[in-house]
């Protein structure tokens, strides 16, 4: 980790400290610059839970990633700039598919003196914000969340309605790490994933978020989304380049799979709705 490039990454001339208000300003520069992303998965590249390899792909080749990633980098940033960070279990949608969801996604914890943190750069659309582990709503640019206790050991992050997933668990404490890595294999092997059903991008902007899923550009603004839908690969990999400043010429190659998932879908709601 060369903390200098980092910060230059997320646009950042100076070294914030490890404060509330650093973190703060980390956490939006962070996501204001680098997409979430899972186009290795869908060319089928293997991914791993690795900082380093996360380091290298986001930092030093100007790539997105996924919450292993995300989260990955982020974290070990954190520490390089005096942080108390851990790396935490998510869940995402564990409210729906109980424990096997453990796991699932990658969060961390951050102690300050004013609490505990949630950071996390590696949900897509979820807060631009970190949110202190309490219950009760909280806005975040325009958005309205809310975290609740579930037991013990699970707290939930409830998400706008406008999310792509309605919620995701976690759990505070030090992540299983063996864990991280089987789910991080299974989520991009497995038939049943749906990052390998869907090419997925996200990126944080002033009015809200904008999400490519499939040949899907969708526009996220609290309360109101506005969807296009693509047109050829061409325009998939400016649209990459142009809305999430990802240049991935190779992404073109994908288009054939991107219309057959399009069609597939589609039929699923004609079957539904009819």
């Amino acid at each position: 980790m060369d903390i200098v490039d980092y910060l230059r990454r997320i646009g950042l001339k100076t070294r914030p400290q490890p404060t509330l208000e650093g973190l703060r300003v980390l956490h939006h520069a962070h996501l204001a610059a680098i997409s979430y992303e899972d186009i290795d998965v869908q060319l089928g590249r293997n991914v791993t839970t690795d900082p380093a390899r996360a380091y290298d792909k986001i930092v030093n080749r100007g790539r997105g990633g996924w919450c292993y990633e995300m989260n990955g980098v982020f974290g070990w940033a954190l520490g390089e700039l005096g942080f108390d960070v851990t790396r935490a279990t998510g869940a995402v949608v564990r409210s729906l598919k109980g424990e096997t969801s453990n796991g699932n996604h990658l969060v961390l914890q951050v102690v300050l003196d004013e609490g505990t943190y949630l950071a996390d750069v590696g949900f897509g659309d979820g807060p631009l914000d970190p949110i202190q582990v309490v219950p009760g709503p909280m806005r975040s640019n325009g958005f309205e969340f809310a975290i609740e206790r579930i037991d013990q050991d699970w707290w939930r992050l409830n998400t706008h309605p406008l999310g792509s997933a309605p919620n995701f668990d976690f759990k505070l404490g030090r992540a299983d790490e063996d864990l991280l890595a089987q789910k991080c294999a299974m989520l991009q092997t497995s038939p049943k994933s749906p990052f390998v059903q869907n090419l997925v991008v996200q990126r944080h902007k002033p009015y809200g978020v904008a999400i490519l899923r499939g040949r899907v550009l969708r526009k996220v603004r609290p309360g109101a989304a506005e969807d296009a839908t693509l047109a050829d690969a061409g325009q998939l990999v400016r649209t990459l380049r142009d809305e999430f400043a990802l240049d991935v010429p190779e992404a073109e190659t994908l288009w054939p799979k991107i219309c057959a998932r399009h069609e597939e879908l589609l039929a699923q709601r004609a079957a539904a709705a009819g």
